[in-house]
Parts: structure tokens; sequence; C-alpha cells
């Protein structure tokens, strides 16, 4: 199964390779011993300590294998090397919506950096689509699900 490629700063790809060194180095071992440790008292079939300690390894096998796939098709882009002229991927776009006049500041991120508490919005997200490629001045038109929503583009930085 192929994943697109995600689009994440240094910072947050050090952070995902420092999660997965856990998992794998402290989360599993803790796994299997809690597995050894269930299996040793007794039948095995009717044991819900060992089959919970199955399933939280199952659990963390997968997430393992999630964000190592996560890894492997992630992007590191650079902010140095920005182009600030069009709304692109980890920009900061100053936008105003037409019909309420309301001014907000978003960045463009990758879905695994997505945060709307923070202003972060994902490049994929209906919002984060219509704006990618928009110059400043620009107005653009993003479909919600009450309808076309026009935003103007007021400023573009990094």
């Amino acid at each position: 199964m192929s994943e697109a490629t995600m689009y994440v700063t240094k910072e947050t790809f050090e952070k995902m390779r420092e999660e997965l060194q856990r998992m794998k180095g402290v989360d599993r071992p803790a796994a299997s011993k809690a597995i050894a440790e269930a299996r040793e008292k007794g039948d095995l079939k009717e044991n819900a300590e060992y089959d919970a300690a199955k399933e939280a390894q199952g659990m963390l096998e997968a997430k393992i294998k999630q964000l190592e796939g996560a890894i492997a098709n992630a992007k590191i882009v650079d902010t140095s090397a920005i182009d600030t002229s069009k709304v692109t991927i980890l920009t900061k776009v100053t936008i105003t919506n037409v019909a309420t006049k309301k001014t907000v500041t978003y960045q463009i991120v990758g879905e695994k950096e997505a945060d709307l508490k923070l202003n972060k919005i994902s490049a994929g997200s209906p919002i984060g689509k219509g704006l990618m490629g928009k110059a400043k001045g620009e107005v653009a038109e993003v479909q919600a699900p009450n309808g076309i929503l026009k935003f103007r583009i007021e400023d573009i930085t990094v």
C-alpha cells in the first residue's frame, strides 16, 4: 500500500524518528516481557492477562509499521528555501474571508503537523487545497459543506 508523500519540517522528522526508536527500544521489549509474565501464570485459554498483553503487542506493532511508513514517505522541507510568491507547503498565509471580513493567518503544513489550535492547516484540507499555488491579492474559492467560501490572500510569509 503506497502512501502519499508527507511534507514535514526537520524538527517533526526528528520527533518521528525518536518516537520510532522509543517504540522499538523500550515499548517492544516491555510488551514481550508482559507476554512472558502472563504466560507463566498458567493455562493460556483462560488467561485474560495474556490475551490483553498479546493485543497490546499487536497494536504496538501496527503503530510501528505505520510510523515506519510515514518516515519512509516523509520529505523534509527546508524553510529557508521556501518561495513566498505563492502559497506552498510551510508558508504562513494571511487570508480574509470575503463574506465576513474576518482575517486569520494559517501555516500550511503536512497531514502529520496539522493542528487548528496552532493555526496549522493541512495542505490536503479543503482550505489548504484551495490556497495552494495562489499569490498575494488573489481570491481562493474553497468548497465547504455549506457552499463556496471565498478567501482573499493578504500576505504570504515563512
